[in-house]
This record gives structure tokens, C-alpha cells and sequence, in this order.
């Protein structure tokens, strides 16, 4: 996978972690309930909240585009800390009118919910209960743990649990594979320890593989 350069129109190309990031549900390294959970719900999607909650970069909002993609549904990414009041009524408003995409569902993904600040937190309440709902939307938030996220608002969310614990092998044997269509030697270094001082952070483990690659 490669990206242009807007003036020039060259391509050059993009870091290993963007170009192996998943595409489909089914690509992902390990997560074997958030995927089951996933697949079986992109077959009859419903209108919703969803929580993603895990450690950074084990790939709850890489995730919740794969589903949005698989589902076919209109996309509304509200970044990191821009989840505001204002923000969420901005959103709500978009997804009011009918999708632009052929599988007929808006896809909210709002990014570290647990930033949120309690207004946005309360604004939501409403929007994610059955008093005034958009229609045909599905709310992804990720977060990386629940503890500053209001009861009021985890009850309004199917909360699905991330995990990377115990992935070093399946991630190790994936890392192979990329080092090995990368250009890599035998001599590679030791993948499993490398998944391990990353935490299973999948992200972090691309990353530093890619300097691997470079210092060959």
C-alpha cells in the first residue's frame, strides 16, 4: 500500500503498520471473541452502543472500521478529547439523514471514551436509549479501561472486552511472516521477546520491527 504526495503525485510508502492494518474482522491477530462477537453481528446489524475496552493498541478502533467496511455503513470518526456536547449533537444531526453507503447504518466511532468529559457523557444518555435515538446508527466507543465512564452510561453499552494476554506466539508468527515479506534475513531478531517488551501492542510491534528492517 502506498500514498501520494498531494503536490507531486509520487507515490511513497507507508509504515508497516499502516500497510498490514487489518481490513476485515477475519485479519486480525488473535481476538478471537471480539471477532465472533463482530461476525455474527455484521450478519444482522441493529441499532446500538458498543464499548471496545482493552489496552492501547491491541485494535479496538481498527476494529470498528473493519466492521463499519464490512457492514457497508457511513462512517462518523469523532477523534480523541473532541467528544464534546456539541460535538455528539453535531454528530446525531448527520446521522438523522439517510446513509450515503448501500448498507443503510451510520457507524459513530468515538475514540478514548474515557476522556470524555461527564457533559458529554450526560448529552449522550439520551441519544443512546430508546427516548430519542438517530435511526439506523451504531455507536463504537473504545476506551482503555471503564473506570472514569459514568454507570449511567456503561449501562447503555454493549461492552466488549479486548484482550492481548497470552498473544506473543500468534503475534510472533505473524511478525514472521511480515519480516519475511519485507525482505528480512534469518537472522531476524527474536520475535517472540520483541512482542513480549511491546505488551502484545501489535502497533508497537510493526513499528519497531520496522527499524529492525532498516538497520539490515
Amino acid at each position: 500500500m502506498q500514498s501520494e504526495s498531494a503536490q507531486t503525485g509520487i507515490p511513497f510508502p507507508v509504515s508497516l503498520a499502516e500497510k498490514y492494518r487489518p481490513q476485515t474482522i477475519a485479519e486480525f491477530v488473535g481476538l478471537e471473541r471480539p471477532k465472533k462477537v463482530l461476525s455474527a453481528f455484521s450478519k444482522r446489524p441493529t441499532s446500538g452502543a458498543w464499548l471496545f475496552a482493552g489496552p492501547s493498541g491491541v485494535g479496538k478502533s481498527t476494529m470498528a472500521l473493519a466492521l463499519a467496511e464490512e457492514i457497508q455503513a457511513e462512517l462518523h470518526k469523532i477523534p480523541s478529547q473532541k467528544c464534546s456536547a456539541q460535538t455528539i449533537e453535531d454528530t446525531v444531526r448527520q446521522c438523522w439523514y439517510a446513509p450515503m453507503t448501500p448498507g443503510g447504518f451510520h457507524v459513530v466511532l468515538a475514540d478514548e471514551a474515557d476522556q470524555m468529559t461527564n457533559a458529554a457523557q450526560l448529552a449522550l444518555l439520551s441519544k443512546l436509549d430508546s427516548i430519542d435515538p438517530a435511526p439506523n446508527t451504531i455507536w463504537i466507543f473504545t476506551a482503555n479501561d471503564t473506570k472514569h465512564l459514568e454507570r449511567r452510561f456503561l449501562s447503555r453499552c454493549k461492552t466488549l472486552e479486548f484482550s492481548s494476554y497470552g498473544l506473543s506466539d500468534q503475534i510472533a508468527a505473524y511478525l514472521d511472516k511480515v519480516w519475511r515479506a519485507e525482505g528480512g534475513n534469518g537472522n531476524g531478531p527474536d520475535l517472540v521477546r520483541l512482542a513480549k517488551d511491546s505488551r502484545n501492542n501489535l502497533r508497537d510491534c510493526l513499528m519497531r520491527l520496522e527499524v529492525e528492517l532498516m538497520a539490515l
